[in-house]
């Protein structure tokens, strides 16, 4: 396994225009803003969840973080095993349930979350242990609010040991008493120092992401055998999301994917929280020969800075693909051959796409997909 340091996990960048907290911890592996190969980034989540599966064996609910931590949440709820519940938190309003439990992030850029509530009593009972996933904890504060939240709703939690992990974890002494007295473990796989991150970034002089002109186009369309994805917002088996997100990268690849070919360079993006099914497809290109690196949009408005080792170098500003009066932002566009967005908004079309085909110049030969729902595929 390598050996995970602040050296190859962090990389500093500096929000845009946002008054509640001026920098943001940017991790080159995670393959959220920074283009990355699955397997490293799998291989990387994958060392946090065997770390928690050794500590914390029997574990049988894992509740991730949107929008950044939600494939981390389910590598972690793999190495618990395939009959280990996993859901994550969602800022979108298209899941069908009852009893959300809604807490906020205060410096986050969107800070309403939300967790589907009324299946957990019973998935509750079957764990002695809760873990709570996250890419970096920082003060611990959101943890807080949100197992305060929960303990008022599900008193039975408070006989469940509650472990916060993450990637990254820069909490000070003064906050990690916070946790423990709130009850919550701490784990992760990087400590990082007690550094000033405000004052690093402070001198930065950064650029917004200019807004994508929609390039028009002329999609084909078709339908893969696969089903629907499965919708960890709702929380399933994790084994079950496995194989739903599996199903959907062997549809593609004896579909429209055989005409990719190997040794060919790849971009697969996720969307906003739908990132996993993009790692998934990403990895299985690879074995496939193809050169691959995942990232994904996202809400997240980060400064554009030219300056040596800055993590963020170019940008644009995209409709969402969940909600089109939404803005969001795709960082670090790579050099490639094929281009494919896997999402599971329950929006069909391709507006969304054409502003991301703006984004960025292509050749007239660059191949296009775009999987929606893990079922529609539009391509060029």
């Amino acid at each position: 396994m390598p050996d995970y340091t602040k050296e190859n996990t962090l990389r500093l960048a500096k929000r845009f225009q946002n008054s509640k907290r001026s920098y943001l911890l940017v991790n080159p592996l995670q393959a959220k803003h920074i283009p990355v190969s699955p397997s490293a980034a799998l291989d990387m989540m994958g060392a946090l969840g065997s770390l928690l599966a050794e500590r914390y064996p029997g574990t049988r609910l894992v509740l991730g973080f949107a929008e950044t931590a939600t494939a981390i949440g389910a590598a972690v709820a793999a190495s618990m095993g395939p009959d280990c519940m996993y859901l994550h938190t969602t800022r979108e309003a298209f899941p069908h349930a009852e009893q959300w439990l809604e807490f906020r992030e205060e410096h986050s850029h969107a800070v309403e979350q939300k967790l589907r509530g009324d299946c957990l009593p019973e998935w509750l009972a079957a764990t002695h242990t809760v873990i709570l996933v996250d890419d970096e904890i920082s003060t611990g504060k959101t943890l807080r609010n949100m197992v305060a939240e929960l303990r008022r709703r599900y008193p039975q939690l408070a006989e469940k040991q509650i472990v916060a992990a993450s990637i990254l974890n820069r909490v000070s002494p003064e906050n990690q008493q916070l946790l423990e007295e709130a009850g919550i473990r701490s784990e992760y796989l990087v400590k990082l120092p007690q550094e000033d991150y405000t004052a690093l970034v402070e001198g930065l002089e950064v650029a917004e992401a200019s807004p994508a002109a929609p390039v028009p186009k002329v999609f084909h369309s078709r339908t893969l055998t696969c089903g629907k994805l499965l919708d960890p917002r709702l929380g399933m088996p994790i084994g079950t999301y496995q194989d739903s997100c599996a199903g959907l990268a062997q549809a593609f690849l004896a579909g429209p994917g055989q005409s990719i070919r190997s040794g060919s360079r790849v971009i697969v993006l996720g969307t906003e929280e739908c990132m996993y099914p993009a790692l998934v497809l990403g990895q299985a290109l690879e074995r496939e020969g193809c050169q691959v690196r995942c990232h994904a949009t996202t809400r997240s408005p980060i400064g554009i800075c030219a300056q040596a080792g800055y993590p963020i170098r170019s940008g644009a500003k995209l409709p969402s693909f969940y909600d089109k009066s939404r803005t969001t932002y795709l960082y670090n566009m790579d050099a490639c051959d094929s281009i494919i967005v896997v999402s599971d908004t329950p929006v069909e079309g391709t507006e969304a796409l054409t502003s991301l085909l703006g984004a960025f110049p292509l050749p007239e030969d660059r191949k296009i997909y775009y999987v929606q729902g893990g079922q529609n595929v539009w391509y060029l």
